[in-house]
């Protein structure tokens, strides 16, 4: 072979290398490329450019890879709870986890209130904030009761429900008493003491008065049902006015925090008139006895509850190891102790809120710090008892029970008493340095009704069913009726007004960030 022919091979060589990953990429077979192949290599060459199924096979990697978020999660994770729950239950109390036993009872009351609450919750209407959830727990117990088929099977025994509604009812008053901020209220004290006390003293005398002439309760009764008509619901009210106050209307005359400092106290004096003349209905003497008992009962609890809360402050203090631990321990744990020692003992009267409220009030006002932590632990508490307050409330009342005269006395009564108290309220702040809107805000800020009447609706019946009285008792459904129609017909038309009339009437700050105790008060 000739240097010529070498050169010439040499050179053929070359592309060959150069051309040889590419005809790998195109001919897998090493064969030479034609058309049909080059037809074949485009095809193969197509999920490339637009790879579907390696995209679908990726999602689903990812899918896997990571747990579930939001309302599957959600759902996966109270769905296994749950389970895990019954097969504890079954294993040391088989007849209660089955159908007609308390603990099934008491499951599907819960499962059902909350799927219920967070339905509600979903219904949105323009420029108003979401429906409260507590409407949909309420309804949802109350269809479970009412609908014969699942009535027959889901059936709790009333010490049960007693119970759990008395803790529901302790950790309601710990919470609020939290919230309550102490130098807010030297500031707004004058027109918040009549915010507070006004509206409720003056709708518990009127319900007295028409329980009494329209539905034929006794004085004591009357009474009864007043208290527990004459409070504002926290539960609507504080949302609904954070809410407005992160937007910044009213911040300059300090609406939110007036509203939210007076209900407080207005649940405070609305429960405490509650239980001082649920103690006079149920013993026997003289009236003035009866009075006499039920103020020292109001006494006790505030003696006990003071040096409660001295002790939870002393012992609770910054210094120690892991503090927020144990003051929500003692918090709770004592208000627990508090309430049923109370019922043992025979003095429901300073079981409840001068023992609990101040018991709290008290134990908070020497924390030095990390007072936010403990209230966002007790929410958590309030969380899981929720929907049994509302839930096992809803069961209490049956259709079959009630007679349609009974119902539509109850709404006169209802309907009657709350209009004086809208009246009253409007009255109370004014000479505050309040406008005429800012005033019918106020008025209508205060129509909510919904976790006191939850909370005390059914003690009288509970208390009546103590003593074996059916006369009692029936005075008791009747408080409790009257308890059930007002948080139903009140709790939505007062959150709906109060998001609806808000940005209205109230005026915008022009700097949200200010705090609106700087940038005005109103005069009291």
């Amino acid at each position: 072979m000739t240097d010529e022919d070498k050169t010439i091979e040499h050179a053929d060589s070359k592309p060959s290398t150069e051309e040889e990953i590419p005809m790998n990429l195109r001919n897998i077979n090493g064969n030479e490329p034609t058309e049909g192949n080059n037809q074949l290599n485009s095809s193969e060459e197509k999920p490339q450019e637009t790879p579907t199924e390696s995209n679908c096979l990726q999602r689903l990697r990812e899918t896997f890879a990571r747990p579930p978020r939001e309302l599957l999660a959600t759902a996966i994770r109270n769905a296994t709870m749950i389970v895990l729950l019954c097969a504890l239950v079954w294993l040391d109390h088989g007849s209660e986890i089955l159908p007609g036993g308390n603990v099934f009872g008491i499951i599907v009351v819960c499962s059902c209130a909350m799927i219920g609450g967070k339905l509600v919750g979903l219904i949105k209407l323009p420029t108003l904030p979401p429906l409260p959830s507590l409407l949909g727990m309420l309804l949802a117990g109350f269809l479970i009761r009412n609908i014969p088929v699942i009535s027959d099977n889901v059936q709790i025994q009333h010490k049960w429900s007693f119970y759990l509604r008395s803790i529901a009812l302790s950790i309601i008053l710990v919470r609020g008493s939290l919230k309550l901020d102490t130098k807010v209220l030297k500031k707004l004290k004058g027109v918040c003491v009549r915010l507070a006390m006004g509206p409720c003293l003056v709708e518990a005398c009127a319900s007295a008065l028409l329980a009494h002439f329209l539905m034929g309760l006794p004085w004591r009764w009357g009474f009864i049902l007043g208290f527990v008509l004459g409070a504002v619901s926290p539960a609507v009210v504080v949302p609904s006015m954070l809410l407005l106050k992160k937007e910044g209307y009213g911040v300059k005359k300090g609406v939110p925090t007036l509203l939210l400092a007076a209900g407080s106290f207005n649940a405070i004096l609305a429960i405490t008139g509650f239980n001082t003349c649920l103690g006079i209905a149920f013993y026997t003497g003289s009236t003035v006895v009866n009075v006499l008992g039920g103020v020292s009962q109001v006494l006790i609890g505030v003696v006990t509850g003071s040096l409660l809360g001295f002790f939870i402050q002393y012992f609770s203090s910054s210094d120690q190891d892991n503090p927020v631990w144990k003051r929500v321990f003692l918090v709770l744990v004592f208000s627990e102790l508090v309430v049923f020692s109370s019922l043992y003992f025979g003095f429901p009267g300073s079981g409840e809120i001068p023992c609990t409220v101040l018991m709290a009030f008290v134990a908070v006002a020497g924390w030095t710090g990390n007072k936010e932590v403990v209230e966002n632990i007790v929410r958590v508490a309030w969380i899981v008892f929720e929907p049994l307050l509302f839930g096992l409330l809803g069961a209490e009342v049956s259709v079959a029970s009630l007679r349609p005269e009974t119902v539509g006395l109850c709404v006169a009564t209802l309907g009657i008493a709350v209009l004086i108290q809208i009246l009253t309220t409007f009255l109370m702040v004014c000479f505050a340095g309040f406008n005429i809107e800012e005033k019918i805000f106020i008025a209508f800020a205060w129509l909510p009704k919904a976790m006191i009447q939850a909370a005390l609706g059914s003690v009288a019946l509970d208390t009546a069913r103590l003593y074996g009285d059916t006369l009692l008792e029936d005075y008791g459904m009747d408080v409790l009726t009257v308890a059930f129609l007002a948080i139903l017909i009140t709790a939505p038309i007062g959150h709906l007004l109060i998001g609806f009339l808000g940005p209205r009437l109230l005026q915008k700050a022009e700097h949200q960030d200010k705090d609106e105790n700087v940038q005005g008060e109103p005069s009291e």
